[in-house]
């Protein structure tokens, strides 16, 4: 009998620690839960760049650094506190060309660094730059396009035009200003053909916006965790 009553006794204590092991995991699943949280796809970040982009110097697999200038929140949670740091890298770049050929730069944006050390994989592109001079975003990958150069090209032009055509008038009357005036353009048009358009350069402190092409999770506990 006292064998039986022993062995009741260690197999309830058994299904006792069991038991209080299987609620110890749920409650560490459930506590662990709570700090899982996901930056929607769509949402944007407004960052300040930290060098020099510029279409007349930079090439493709260059890097770029920027830092977040304002807090991202979801679920009434800071996903994203300003001061975060951002990397990416120049994807495509294209120099301005002679008379046709617009200046173009592709960055993409690939890592946040958190001010605790938190690193987060992160796929961003360039939404707006209203803030680059000269220039626009063209397309939804984030292209930034220089404007076009047509109204420079054409003063260039121009201008050497109508110089030949006043001495030519002054020399030869009017058929001399007919004959100025072509050789002046002539010139012009070798100058501006010699000419390069207008370059895409972004300085420091220009402000972007980075738009996240799909979700990202992020631990909560993690980004307000103090740096070592």
């Amino acid at each position: 009998m006292r064998i039986v009553i022993t062995i009741l006794v260690l197999a309830g204590l058994a299904a006792g620690q069991e038991g209080a092991k299987s609620l110890s995991v749920k409650e560490s699943a459930s506590h662990e839960g709570t700090h899982a949280l996901t930056i929607p796809a769509g949402t944007k970040l407004p960052v300040s760049l930290r060098n020099t982009i510029s279409t007349k110097s930079n090439h493709p697999g260059d890097p770029v650094y920027a830092q977040t200038t304002f807090p991202v929140v979801v679920d009434e949670h800071i996903v994203v506190p300003a001061g975060t740091y951002v990397q990416g890298k120049i994807s495509a770049i294209k120099p301005a060309g002679r008379i046709k050929g617009r200046a173009e730069v592709l960055m993409h944006f690939t890592t946040l660094i958190y001010p605790s050390g938190y690193t987060v994989m992160l796929p961003g592109s360039i939404e707006n730059a209203p803030a680059v001079d000269k220039s626009r975003v063209k397309d939804k990958e984030g292209t930034i396009q220089a404007d076009r150069n047509a109204g420079k090209t054409a003063e260039t032009i121009a201008r050497p035009a109508a110089t030949g055509a006043i001495i030519g008038a002054v020399s030869h009357g009017g058929e001399g200003a007919l004959i100025g005036a072509g050789a002046g353009g002539a010139v012009g048009t070798a100058i501006a053909a010699l000419s390069h358009g207008n370059e895409v350069k972004i300085g420091p402190g220009t402000t972007l916006e980075v738009v996240l092409q799909r979700d990202v999770p992020v631990d909560s506990a993690r980004i307000k965790a103090r740096a070592d």
